[in-house]
C-alpha cells in the first residue's frame, strides 16, 4: 500500500483542528497523554477481543461500515471481526472508540489515535453512520482513511514539534530510533511520519524481511516523501525489494545497509543509502537521496 497524500486545503483544515486540541491541551511535551486527549474531547474508550466481546456487543446494532449494517445479530460478531480484521472502531452515536485487546499496546496507541482522527473530523461522521450517497465508493473510503491517518499522525507526533526534532539530526535509522522513543509511538509510524515531513526525495519500506519471505505478499507499506513521489514515480517497491535481498543478511535488528542506484523518472542515474531494520515481525527500509550518480567517461 501506498501512502497518500491529502490536498492543501483538507491538510490545513485537519491542521487547525488539531492544532486546536493541542492547544486546549496547553501544548503539551511529548509523548502525548491520549487519556487527556480523550478527556478533552469527552470520548469513552473500551476493549473487545475474540474471547470478551461485550463491549463490542453493546454497540453493534448501532455500528455500519461502507453504508452496511455490520451486524444484525450479535452471534455473528466474532464472524465479522475475524472477516473484516477490524483492530479499531469509531462509535460516533456513543463517542466511544472500541479498541481490540489483543493488539500490541504500541499498536493500540495508533489505533485509538485514528478514531480520534475521525472523530475531530466532523464530515466523517456521516460515513461512519453508512450514509449510502458518501460510503459506497471505494474512493471515498480510502480518502476517508488518508484523512484519518494524517490527523493521527498530527495528533501523536505534536506537528511542528516532530518536524523541528527531526531536522535536529541527518535522517538515518538511529534518529527514527530515538524520536520513536520521544515521541512514544511504534518504528513503523515514526519512520512513516518522518518520511512523509521531509522535502528531500526519501522513502520508507515496511516488509517481511528480505531474506526469509514468505507467501505471494511480502510488501506492506511504500512511503514516499512528495519529491520522491515526483521525481522518482518509476521506482516500485518491489524494485527496492528486490534490492534489499542482495544487501541483506540474515536475523534481528540492523540486516543491512548500502549504497543503491535508482534511476529517476527521466532515465538520469542517483545514489541512495539503504538501511534496513528488523524487529522480528517487519522489516524496515529507510532510503535517503545521497547523490547524482557521475557517469564514467572512457578515454
Amino acid at each position: 500500500m501506498h501512502n497518500r497524500f491529502l490536498d492543501d486545503r483538507t491538510s490545513r483544515d485537519i491542521d487547525l483542528r488539531i492544532a486546536k486540541v493541542l492547544k486546549d491541551l496547553g501544548n503539551p511535551q511529548p509523548p502525548l497523554r491520549l487519556e487527556l486527549v480523550r478527556e478533552l474531547l469527552t470520548l469513552d474508550r473500551a476493549y473487545y477481543s475474540a474471547s470478551d466481546s461485550g463491549a463490542l456487543a453493546e454497540t453493534i446494532h448501532r455500528l455500519k461500515m461502507a453504508g452496511k449494517q455490520v451486524l444484525l445479530r450479535p452471534a455473528l460478531l466474532l464472524d465479522v471481526v475475524k472477516k473484516l480484521d477490524l483492530k479499531a472502531l469509531w462509535v460516533p452515536d456513543r463517542k466511544r472508540i472500541l479498541i481490540d485487546a489483543e493488539l500490541p499496546p504500541a499498536k493500540q496507541r495508533w489505533g485509538e489515535a485514528h478514531e480520534i482522527g475521525h472523530s475531530v473530523l466532523p464530515w466523517h461522521e456521516a460515513v461512519m453512520h453508512g450514509d449510502k450517497k458518501r460510503t459506497l465508493s471505494l474512493a471515498c473510503e480510502q480518502q476517508v482513511e488518508a484523512e484519518a491517518n494524517y490527523a493521527a499522525g498530527r495528533l501523536l507526533f505534536m506537528q511542528e514539534l516532530f518536524a523541528e526534532q527531526l531536522r535536529g539530526s541527518p535522517l538515518d535509522f538511529g534518529h527514527v530510533k530515538k524520536l520513536s522513543g520521544t515521541f512514544g509511538n511504534t518504528m513503523t509510524s515514526t519512520l512513516w511520519r518522518a518520511v512523509e515531513s521531509v522535502v528531500e526525495p526519501v522513502f520508507g519500506l515496511v516488509s517481511q524481511h528480505p531474506r526469509h519471505a514468505l507467501g505471494e505478499e511480502p510488501l506492506r507499506y511504500f512511503i514516499r516523501s512528495r519529491s520522491f513521489e515526483t521525481q522518482f514515480s518509476t521506482v516500485t517497491a518491489q524494485d527496492i525489494f528486490t534490492r534489499l535481498k542482495t544487501i541483506c543478511r540474515g536475523g534481528r535488528g540492523p540486516i543491512g545497509q548500502d549504497e543503491v542506484v535508482f534511476a529517476d523518472a527521466v532515465g538520469g542515474n542517483h545514489v541512495f543509502y539503504l538501511e534496513t531494520f528488523f524487529n522480528t515481525h517487519d522489516a524496515l527500509t529507510l532510503g535517503v537521496y545521497n547523490r547524482v550518480r557521475a557517469v564514467s567517461v572512457s578515454v
